[in-house]
């Protein structure tokens, strides 16, 4: 058997799209990784508050990297699944108390709207929040996991945060907190906020140490700009056709698009399966 190697897999316009097609090859690849002995990984942006769809966790993850690397998951016996089991975690960084509500504040104080991402829950003011499609999608798919920032500030659990700024003046206030959070930038009002030293190639690094295989060794599949990281780590870095520029000039080896089944393509191109 080839040495094993460990798979990294970003979710959304890698493993599905945004209507969360999944084509079946991606399933057939995923089972035959594992069969061949090696390890396969969610590698998120999202907190794990985020990442609980069973259709996503029936293609059999050994574990999870969320948070843009703040949190690491590894099921020694089975499978991964929506629910955090606390013998399962690696790491986990916490933002403390005292510096997510500093963050907070200041964050509105520039008339920045914060959503605040966690590994149970996200927390969200519905005041501050338009009724536009992102606040709608948000409720729709993690209403039960979503809690009032304000009424919780004790029982905190933030990893990142996720901020609109659609009048607010987001230069100013990220460059107030540049030495406690590096920034993923996606358009003119959404970012992410991310703990300093943390990123999707963080968790890679963490999960090869920790599962003592070298990072020559490991392979990352993204598409797009929060990707970089991930894709500058890996020993193997993999995109997918329909990914962006900037991710597909990282690239080792630039795949079909998903629904022209560029997962499975890439695993047989690279001789994993």
């Amino acid at each position: 058997m080839k040495e094993p190697r460990i798979c990294f897999f970003d979710i959304d316009d890698t493993l599905w799209d945004f209507h969360m097609y999944l084509p079946e090859s991606t399933r057939e690849a995923l089972a035959k990784l594992k069969e061949n002995g090696h390890y396969v990984f969610l590698n998120s942006g999202r907190a794990r508050a985020m990442i609980r769809d069973p259709k996503l966790f029936s293609l059999g993850f050994n574990g999870v990297v969320s948070g843009m690397g703040t949190m690491a998951e590894y099921v020694k016996e089975g499978l991964a699944g929506p629910e955090v089991r606390e013998e399962d975690v690696l790491y986990y960084n916490k933002i403390p108390v005292e510096l997510a509500a500093r963050t907070i504040r200041t964050f509105r104080r520039y008339n920045i709207q914060p959503m605040c991402e966690g590994r149970n829950y996200l927390y969200f003011k519905e005041s501050e929040f338009r009724d536009d499609d992102f606040s709608r999608e948000i409720r729709k798919l993690f209403g039960s996991h979503l809690e009032d920032i304000d009424e919780n500030e004790n029982r905190w659990e933030i990893s990142k945060f996720t901020t609109i700024a659609t009048d607010g003046d987001r230069e100013a206030c990220f460059k107030e907190l540049e030495a406690d959070y590096d920034y993923v930038i996606h358009n003119d009002w959404l970012a992410e906020a991310v703990p300093k030293g943390f990123s999707k190639g963080t968790g890679i690094r963490k999960v090869a140490e920790l599962l003592g295989i070298p990072l020559d060794r490991t392979v990352a599949f993204g598409d797009s700009v929060n990707d970089l990281p991930m894709l500058e780590t890996a020993g193997t870095a993999v995109v997918m056709g329909n990914g962006s520029r900037e991710a597909r000039e990282k690239a080792d080896y630039v795949t079909a698009p998903l629904k022209e089944d560029g997962i499975y393509k890439a695993c047989r191109h690279l001789g994993l399966i």
